[in-house]
């Protein structure tokens, strides 16, 4: 008799793996627009299933972009603790660029609120105030340019995210050259005169 209950216990575990394994790779190559009837549909499922184990989409994005929004997290924890406030500025702006130039989705998963997700918004918020705290400190040390502005990651990240659809393969390489562009207009000792920030929220849309 214990075993009817171990193979349904199995048969769960395997097709949650399955459902995030689809909606990993979906959200990786085509944002996070597709429906969930056509993720269950990918992974061979009943949508009743899916839901089963994912009440919510905001539940399967947050399990989706887990992994990766604890490496971002961290990566700016590792920027912060960079001596140089500088070069950990340019490192964060040139990993988060390469990130969303690999996965179409992560982008939006960063600037995404998803309240209901506890972990997932403590992960984003500490990325988001760890990147306030490296611009402050860039700008103290004289080598980021007074005006930038936290605004102005979104369009870091509207001008990288088009070049998934615009450059194709090419996608990696075109991200690091543009980030090496950006980079160098952000130097303080170059700076001109530039039009006021644009007020762009951090869930924008940058699909």
């Amino acid at each position: 008799m214990p075993e009817k209950p171990t193979r349904l216990r199995t048969d769960a575990a395997h097709n949650r793996a399955r459902i995030l394994d689809v909606a990993k790779r979906t959200f990786e190559t085509e944002g996070l627009d597709v429906s969930m009837s056509e993720l269950a549909r990918r992974a061979g499922l009943g949508v009743a299933t899916v839901y089963r184990h994912f009440p919510t989409k905001d539940d399967l994005v947050a399990e989706a972009f887990a992994e990766p929004m604890a490496e971002c997290a961290g990566m700016l924890d590792e920027a912060l603790a960079d001596p140089d406030p500088w070069r950990g500025f340019c490192r964060v702006i040139e990993e988060v660029c390469a990130m969303q130039a690999r996965n179409h989705g992560f982008s939006a998963a960063i600037v995404t609120s998803l309240p209901d997700q506890a972990r997932f918004a403590e992960f984003r918020d500490r990325a988001l105030r760890g990147f306030v705290e490296l611009i402050r400190r860039a700008q103290e040390a004289g080598a980021l340019r007074a005006d930038f502005a936290v605004s102005d990651l979104s369009l870091v990240l509207l001008a990288n995210g088009g070049l998934r659809s615009g450059a194709g393969a090419a996608a990696p390489a075109a991200s690091l050259r543009l980030a090496g562009y950006l980079l160098q207009s952000f130097r303080a000792e170059t700076a001109a005169p530039l039009p006021p920030p644009a007020e762009l929220p951090l869930d924008v849309s940058v699909l």
